[in-house]
């Protein structure tokens, strides 16, 4: 099995995930965008809103991005803003910022012009009412005229019964990416409706899965990306980057790639009486103080919490202020 570049940079967590749009000129029924996305013009890199572009760069160097991949949504309805950030990429990180790009769309010459020098890597969605007749289907056009045009080319799908049609495609493709099938707020009526199961309590996997994908991934050219790895190596790894480098000093990294620290919230609502009590006892690297709180390492919070009147908490959250995981009262 020979895994795409993209998909090499993704398994190291050192790929930026660019959404872009979550306008789309399909309904495929097993989306998983979320119903805050869908449909809006909204960017986040990773999981931050984008206002200005270079809060893109911001989040890329945080986690010292080795690559990007454009997202959606359809990316290809918006790009003119695809193209804008791609070329902002590769001047601020340098050529070798691998970006790819993924679209369900058949993708013009025109439209792979403007791309050039830009995205490194196409992968297409073609949709599965497609499969059957793939290589007669305009998805192919656009892989053929791709490699012409010296794109990294494949087809991303999502684990669905008839992947075994794709097959007469792989001589003519790079790669062929299948994602495990998963189960979400968006596509959960449409899964019931198909009687779909949830193949364990751990994860979104779809039962069966893995099964309706056997005989194309005896293939070398296929990559099977469940969503275990997805959940546990390659989201974990992204997070142990971002924190290896936003952490503060007190915060403890844990093998999640989260970051814990403690939280002292005083009685009074105001830090100003506390501290010197902070300032006498903690080193200055060691705390952070605010208006209304005080952030300090957790295990310095639990030694002195008998002596501070008030809230104390343990806060486990992704890093660079991302989402609160877990809070546990001292």
């Amino acid at each position: 099995m020979s895994l795409s570049q993209g998909c090499v940079l993704c398994h190291q967590g050192a790929k930026m995930v660019l959404f872009v749009t979550g306008r789309c000129h399909r309904t495929c029924w097993y989306c998983p965008l979320s119903s805050e996305r869908k449909g809006t013009d909204t960017v986040f890199a990773n999981e931050r809103p984008v206002d200005i572009p270079a809060q893109i760069i911001e989040e890329a160097e945080s986690m010292s991005a080795l690559g990007t991949g454009i997202t959606g949504g359809e990316p290809l309805l918006c790009l003119d803003k695809v193209t804008e950030y791609c070329r902002m990429l590769k001047e601020h990180f340098g050529p070798g910022h691998q970006i790819h790009l993924y679209t369900a769309k058949a993708p013009s010459v025109e439209e792979l012009a403007q791309m050039q020098g830009l995205v490194d890597e196409i992968r297409l969605h073609p949709p599965p009412e497609d499969w059957k007749d793939i290589l007669d289907s305009p998805f192919m056009v656009s892989a053929r005229h791709a490699k012409e045009m010296g794109f990294d080319t494949g087809i991303e799908v999502p684990a669905l019964p008839g992947l075994e049609h794709l097959i007469p495609a792989l001589p003519f493709l790079d790669f062929l990416n299948i994602n495990e099938l998963e189960w979400g707020e968006s596509n959960a009526f449409h899964m019931r409706e198909r009687c779909y199961d949830l193949a364990d309590p751990l994860h979104n996997a779809i039962e069966g899965a893995r099964g309706w994908a056997e005989e194309i991934c005896r293939h070398d050219k296929v990559h099977w990306c469940s969503s275990a790895f997805k959940d546990s190596v390659q989201l974990r790894e992204r997070l142990k980057r971002i924190a290896g480098n936003t952490a503060r000093p007190f915060d403890e990294i844990t093998d999640d790639g989260t970051i814990v620290y403690g939280i002292y919230k005083p009685g009074s609502g105001s830090t100003g009486p506390i501290a010197p009590f902070f300032r006498e006892r903690f080193e200055p690297d060691s705390y952070e103080v605010f208006p209304d709180r005080v952030e300090t390492a957790w295990w310095l919070l639990e030694k002195y919490a008998d002596e501070l009147d008030g809230k104390k908490l343990v806060i486990e959250r992704y890093p660079n202020n991302g989402m609160i995981v877990e809070v546990t009262p001292l």
